[in-house]
């Protein structure tokens, strides 16, 4: 029988039949979502109080090839309190190339990993969720997740609500989800990033027409959270 992470790692796998420029930070539809989450992820650490960021611990939880930590780095964080993890070696060596030296870096199934209890002030995850379909993997991953964060920390989520009908790969995560994975009542959130395939169609006509029609909040796909553990 196939386990969950050797089915991960299959559907990544699978994903390498995926245009290769078509995420790209240099296509419009890529950058303008980009911007749009940065924005967002300022106002979160602002609506959080999660300053100073210097001294915040942070793990990444599927880190891929480490743009987001470079994203932490420039808004802040030290790369001395960062740790990254993936479950893919291609993508974790890409990151060791991308990232500072100081950055720590552990590769595998994250649920074999044995940090003590509370030790990060943020333990993130973006887009690895949605990957996972089995049930159980997710409680398990996020019963971690929970346990190794800090009282007065949180979990830092990013990703999308919603199935794709062409992806039988992936599968969207609510915001109902999220509150039943963490012993929490209320999850502070943003809505966010315009559907991609729409995306990607209007940003060819001219850039601008991303923020026109994320404008409407049905077309937005995708959630930021913080998910807040109590102090």
């Amino acid at each position: 029988m196939v386990s969950e992470s050797e089915e991960i790692i299959r559907r990544y796998e699978r994903r390498k039949l995926i245009p290769e420029g078509r995420y790209s930070p240099l296509n419009a539809s890529t950058y303008m979502s980009e911007q749009e989450k940065e924005r967002a992820l300022i106002k979160m650490i602002k609506r959080e109080k999660l300053e100073p960021l210097g001294n915040k611990r942070l793990l990444e939880i599927g880190c891929g090839t480490g743009i987001n930590l470079l994203q932490l780095i420039r808004l802040g964080f030290q790369s001395s309190n960062l740790f990254a993890n993936d479950i893919l070696a291609e993508r974790l060596m890409e990151a060791k190339k991308r990232l500072p030296n100081q950055v720590s870096f552990f590769e595998g199934n994250i649920l074999n990993q044995n940090f003590d209890d509370e030790v990060f002030d943020i333990v993130f995850q973006s887009m690895v969720f949605s990957s996972i379909l089995d049930r159980d993997f997710k409680k398990k991953l996020a019963l971690k997740m929970w346990n190794w964060t800090k009282p007065g920390g949180g979990i830092l989520w990013y990703d999308f609500i919603y199935n794709n009908p062409r992806n039988k790969d992936v599968k969207g995560v609510s915001l109902s989800e999220i509150n039943d994975l963490f012993p929490v009542q209320n999850v502070n959130f943003y809505r966010l990033t315009l559907a991609p395939p729409i995306s990607r169609i209007l940003t060819k006509v001219h850039p601008i027409l991303y923020s026109v029609f994320s404008s409407l909040y049905f077309l937005r796909t995708h959630i930021l959270c913080f998910v807040k553990k109590p102090s």
